[in-house]
């Protein structure tokens, strides 16, 4: 602030003037002076306020200037200070950036081998992926994947050592060189807890060492065994127990010597690793239950197949093993095909779903059959149904006989003289009723071909009669009376012709014996009137084998069968096929075949190749009481003729001769007697 001498001339002015009016010599002018001094004193007290008024101002400003001037020194330590925090800010930012990147990466990298995992079926490569998807993630050195076995031990499954390069998978054939360590003491049968790596499968907890050489909580001895053995040096450690579902641990996961990304460092295991590592275990070992389910479900599905088969087999001894020998020929030809290089099937190929679909459809092949009647698959004679009805035929040939014996007798009674004549006669008709009964019993046995003159005969001999004295109703079963319900009760005693069709003998076909469309899957085997026809005369008359044309239908329909059985099973889409493969074995490649007359191009080479197996296996089959087997230069000779016919396809028969499979399946399941050739070339197509 100004002091009082800055306005010192002024206030001497006003001095003087008072003074002066003080002077009595002064009255004068005293009022104009007086009035000129206290305008004079009004302005210098003003003059005086403004000037203080301005000291305060110029104080306030240069004590806010200086207030500014200290805030801007405090604004620029404060500027230069954040400008410092900002650096160290973004420094973290992008650490924290760059953490944040290798997180996500190891998410995306955790997310991708669970959705591989899900999907992986070989066994190698699935183990090789848990293990190299857990040493990426932590960035191991080394690990390795124990796996409990039913002997509740811990085998090592794979091994894998980066800096060692050593690489072993069992999976793959490998052998490794490491003992499985058992969870509880072989002579205590305690717990095994001083073990890191039994520790985590026991307490079901991840175990976490950063220096296996320092570390007092365990015993390392199986760990630096494996250190001298390999001359190298496990120091951190992560063991992760493999657990599904919250449910038993089925192995444990071991990383060795996590190392620092840019130099490589070995270091501890970072906590961060140690939350991701026990993930990917979690879907590993999820995966490796699913897998494992998935595998057992499959091997169910086979083992029932196979043992559907091999009871179909079994129903029948004119068919056993058929169903356990056809895959080996099916197996053989399709890889046959698919190592091809050349020619019609230098194309072809299977993957390992279309192998088991193909394998699959060659087991089931003829699952129909266990809708056909033993009595027709096993048919070996033309009066055969549950039992041979020739026995029934020789008792009445007996019955007449002994009739006729008995007249003779009766008659030699009567006329004593004539004994030798009679007796002659009787003899002689004894041997004609042999004759007949031989000839009947011929017709049974059937052949290839029945002349006219041997069924006029039949007809002849069906015209003896014989007399039947007892109900012919008693005994039988609710269906047998039912045949019987409209026909008339003959008096008894009656005489019945020695061989005959009678209406019972007729079993006619109802809605329930049919329970499919034909049409809807597209059969077109026309199904015969009658269900079965028993009649006596009408089986003996069968022109070739022994099947009537109902009897034969039924056979037939066994492909039918297989058809609408595997269609109805709810096969995933990697076995869709199944049904078509199956159903497909009786066609032929002129579209003469059945059930559905397909033609080569309608059908699959799976299909085909079928074909071909089940002609040669019942072919050369020597388990069927019915036939002797063929021998393989008669087989490959109707085979043959079958081919120049456009029964089966003529590329794969060419194939099955010049790869060997002939030979293969030769070799294993014929007798040595049927082995009597060697050179199968004239067999084979005639390429002019």
């Amino acid at each position: 602030m100004l002091d009082y001498d800055t306005f010192q001339p002024e206030q001497t002015v006003i001095d003087q003037a008072e003074l002066l009016l003080a002077n009595r010599e002064s009255q004068d002018f005293t009022a104009a002076y007086r009035q000129l001094l206290e305008d004079y004193k009004r302005l210098f007290k003003v003059s005086r306020r403004l000037v203080r008024m301005s000291d305060r101002s110029d104080e306030v400003l240069k004590l806010a200037n200086e207030k500014i001037k200290a805030q801007q020194a405090e604004l620029e330590k404060a500027h230069h200070k954040l400008e410092r925090h900002a650096e160290t800010l973004e420094e973290r930012v992008k650490e924290r950036t760059k953490e944040l990147i290798i997180t996500q990466g190891r998410l995306q990298r955790l997310v991708g081998l669970g959705i591989a995992l899900s999907m992986e079926r070989n066994q190698a490569r699935f183990m090789e992926m848990i293990l190299q998807g857990a040493k990426e993630l932590a960035a191991a050195d080394g690990g390795f994947l124990l796996v409990r076995n039913a002997e509740e031990q811990l085998f090592p499954e794979i091994l894998s050592v980066d800096t060692l390069e050593l690489r072993f998978n069992r999976a793959n054939g490998d052998e490794i060189d490491e003992p499985a360590l058992p969870l509880r003491d072989p002579n205590s049968g305690l717990p095994n807890y001083f073990n890191p790596l039994v520790h985590a499968a026991l307490t079901k907890r991840t175990v976490q060492i950063d220096n296996c050489y320092e570390s007092t909580e365990y015993q390392f001895a199986d760990l630096h065994r494996f250190d001298q053995q390999h001359a190298y040096r496990s120091t951190s450690l992560l063991a992760v127990p493999l657990k599904p579902r919250q449910g038993e641990v089925t192995g444990v996961l071991v990383l060795l010597n996590a190392r620092k990304p840019q130099t490589g460092k070995i270091i501890s295991f970072s906590e961060e690793v140690v939350g991701f590592v026990p993930a990917l275990a979690a879907q590993a070992a999820v995966a490796m239950e699913n897998k494992n389910l998935t595998e057992a479900q499959e091997r169910l599905l086979e083992s029932i197949i196979q043992l559907t088969a091999t009871a179909i087999d079994y129903k029948s001894p004119y068919t056993g093993g058929h169903c356990e020998r056809v895959p080996e020929i099916c197996m053989g030809l399709a890889q046959a095909a698919c190592d091809a290089e050349e020619g019609p099937f230098a194309e072809f190929e299977m993957n390992a779903e279309e192998w088991r679909a193909f394998r699959l459809a060659a087991w089931l092949h003829d699952c129909g059959k266990m809708t056909t009647p033993e009595y027709v698959v096993d048919k070996a004679t033309k009066l055969e149904t549950i039992y041979n009805r020739i026995h029934e035929i020789r008792t009445r040939f007996e019955v007449i006989r002994r009739d006729r014996q008995i007249a003779c007798l009766q008659e030699i009674q009567s006329h004593p003289d004539q004994k030798d004549a009679l007796w002659l006669r009787f003899q002689e008709e004894c041997r004609a009723l042999e004759e007949e009964f031989a000839f009947v019993a011929e017709c049974n046995v059937g052949g290839e071909f029945m002349a006219p003159e041997k069924l006029a005969r039949l007809e002849q001999i069906a015209q003896h009669r014989w007399v039947r004295h007892f109900d012919d109703r008693l005994g039988l079963s609710h269906a047998e009376l039912q045949r019987l319900s409209k026909l008339p009760v003959a008096p008894l005693p009656a005489q019945e012709p020695l061989l005959s069709d009678r209406p019972e003998h007729v079993l006619p076909r109802n809605e329930k014996q049919v329970r499919y469309d034909l049409q809807a899957h597209g059969i077109v085997l026309t199904p015969p009137k009658y269900l079965f026809n028993m009649g006596e005369l009408y089986n003996l008359r069968i022109a070739r084998g022994t099947l009537t044309d109902e009897e034969r239908f039924k056979v037939n329909e066994h492909v039918i069968q297989t058809i609408i059985m595997l269609e109805q099973l709810p096969f995933p889409s990697h076995l869709a096929r199944v049904p078509e493969f199956a159903g497909c074995h009786h066609e032929t490649m002129d579209g003469k075949g059945y059930p559905r007359q397909l033609h080569k191009e309608d059908m699959s080479v799976q299909a085909r190749i079928l074909a071909i197996a089940d002609i040669f296996e019942a072919l050369t089959a020597s388990d069927r009481p019915y036939k002797k087997p063929k021998t393989l230069s008669e087989a490959l000779r109707i085979m043959s003729f079958m081919r120049d016919d456009q029964h089966i396809d003529a590329d794969l028969f060419d194939l099955f001769l010049s790869s060997g499979v002939w030979r293969e399946y030769s070799d294993r399941f014929l007798m040595p007697k049927q082995l009597d050739t060697e050179d199968v070339s004239r067999y084979l197509s005639d390429l002019d």
